[in-house]
């Protein structure tokens, strides 16, 4: 069952090790097919270097699974309610990235000190609240505190990104490293200035309506 978007999903995980996104087994992917409902996403502890397509586990928005060898990844029951709250979201990524989760770690938000930020999230990335991992409690802890961001922390854990499929998922996810990793070597240096929310908005207007080719 639905093998392009497993073969897709291999290609997309194997992004997150080769962006410095992960370390050995930790993160994970997800897609849900537009058609059927039913939610793909990696399976538990397994290596990146070792994945396989056909390793990737089906499921539906209840945790059955429907398809698989293998355990799913301990977040899923995260990523099932995500996906039941918030019907819009196609893909979702897990990430320990090094950066952005020493903001984690203090709790913190990342305000918008970059342009790059105002264009990708167009306004601060958030930071939630503590879960603990293996439920359902985390996954209503980045519906919670997400907002209008595709992006959020999670206090002492790591960052969720989450997008209209898992590529744009996996881009933002990539884009809050390079953010968090950019704002902390600013703050070595001193106290940098957020900009303006309205210009914030230009910003994020321009890069999703005029950027790029269309």
């Amino acid at each position: 069952m639905l093998e392009k978007i497993r073969a897709e999903l291999l290609e997309l995980h194997l992004e997150l090790p080769k962006n410095n996104l992960v370390a050995w087994t930790s993160g994970n992917v997800s897609r849900r097919d537009p058609a059927s409902g039913l939610v793909v996403i990696k399976p538990s502890g397994i290596r990146y270097e070792e994945m396989r397509a056909e390793h990737m586990v089906i499921v539906n928005l209840e945790g059955d699974i429907i398809e698989g060898n293998l355990k799913p990844s301990s977040d899923t029951a995260s990523h099932l309610y995500i996906y039941r709250e918030m019907p819009e979201v196609g893909g979702i990524v897990h990430t320990h990235s090094r950066y952005a989760t020493a903001f984690a770690a203090l709790g913190r938000s990342i305000p918008v000190y970059l342009t790059a930020q105002g264009d990708e999230f167009g306004g601060p990335i958030p930071c939630g609240g503590f879960a603990l991992i293996g439920g359902e409690e985390i996954g209503q802890v980045v519906v919670e505190s997400i907002g209008r961001s595709p992006a959020v922390l999670l206090k002492n854990h790591g960052v969720f990104t989450v997008g209209k499929d898992a590529l744009s998922a996996v881009k933002t996810a990539v884009m809050v490293e390079d953010v968090a990793a950019t704002v902390w070597l600013a703050l070595q240096l001193g106290q940098p200035d957020e900009i303006p929310a309205h210009l914030v908005a230009k910003l994020n207007d321009r890069y999703q309506n005029v950027y790029g080719q269309k």
